[in-house]
C-alpha cells in the first residue's frame, strides 16, 4: 500500500507546524511490512496547496492519502467527516489571499465526504489510549479547501481512499496559551501510524455509533 502524508507549514503567527513535524517524522521511520510512505509539505495557501497535492498524486500514484493539518482549540486527534464547498477565511493564507463567500470548486458540489474507516480508525486510536474523535467540521480555512480538492480529485482516482486529520498544538505552542490543549508531537506520531495501519487492515468500515448532539 502506497500512502502519501501532507503536513502544513506553519501559519498565523506560529513559528513551526505540529503537522508537518510529525508526518516528517513518520515518514523517516521504516515502513510497516506491506506500506511505504512519503510526506510532502504544503503551503497554507488555499490554491497553491490543492495544486501541489493533485501534482503528487498523479506522480506517485498512491493507495492512501492522510492530509494533516494544525487545529489549534481541538483536544483530541480529529478525524475530519467531510468537507464543504466554501472558502471562507478569518485571517489571510500565507500568500495574502482572504476570500469570502467563494467556492472551493466552482459548480462542484456542496460537500465531499470521507472515504476512510473512521469508526475503526477511532476504535484503534482508543485502544491505543491516543485521545481522537470523528469530527464534522474542518472549518472554512485551508484544512478544509485541501480536504475538498482531495475528495474531489479522487473522483478521478477511486482506487484511492483519503482524508483529513486535525491535530492539536503542540506543548510548545502553548506556553503562551494558558488555557490551551495540546499534545506531544511524539504522540500524534503515534496515531498516525496506528491509523496507518488501520487503513491497511480495514477496507470497509466497521458498525458503531458515532455522531454529535452540538
Amino acid at each position: 500500500m502506497k500512502v502519501l502524508l501532507t503536513g502544513f507549514e506553519p501559519f498565523g503567527g506560529e513559528s513551526s507546524n505540529p503537522s508537518a513535524e510529525a508526518v516528517l517524522q513518520l515518514c523517516r521511520q521504516s515502513a510497516p511490512e506491506g506500506i511505504s510512505w512519503q510526506a510532502l509539505i504544503l503551503p497554507v495557501e488555499f490554491k497553491r496547496s490543492g495544486e501541489l497535492l493533485r501534482e503528487a498524486i498523479g506522480r506517485l500514484q498512491p493507495d492512501l492519502v492522510l492530509c494533516v493539518g494544525q487545529a489549534g482549540g481541538r483536544t483530541a486527534l480529529c478525524l475530519e467527516q467531510v468537507a464543504i464547498n466554501l472558502l471562507e477565511a478569518r485571517i489571510p493564507d500565507n500568500s495574502g489571499w482572504q476570500p469570502s463567500g467563494e467556492s472551493v470548486v466552482s459548480e462542484g458540489p456542496a460537500a465531499y465526504f470521507s472515504n476512510l474507516p473512521l469508526k475503526a480508525m477511532r476504535a484503534q486510536l482508543q485502544q491505543q489510549g491516543i485521545p481522537v474523535q470523528i469530527s464534522y467540521s474542518a472549518g472554512t480555512y485551508v484544512c478544509n479547501a485541501l480536504m475538498y480538492q482531495l475528495m474531489h480529485a479522487l473522483t478521478a482516482w477511486p482506487q484511492c481512499r483519503g482524508g483529513f486529520i486535525h491535530i492539536p498544538y503542540a506543548p510548545t505552542q502553548v506556553a503562551t496559551k494558558p488555557d490551551a490543549a495540546s499534545m506531544s508531537v511524539a504522540t500524534v506520531v503515534a496515531g498516525l501510524l496506528q491509523l496507518v495501519l488501520c487503513c491497511q487492515q480495514h477496507q470497509t468500515d466497521i458498525k458503531a455509533t458515532a455522531g454529535a448532539l452540538d
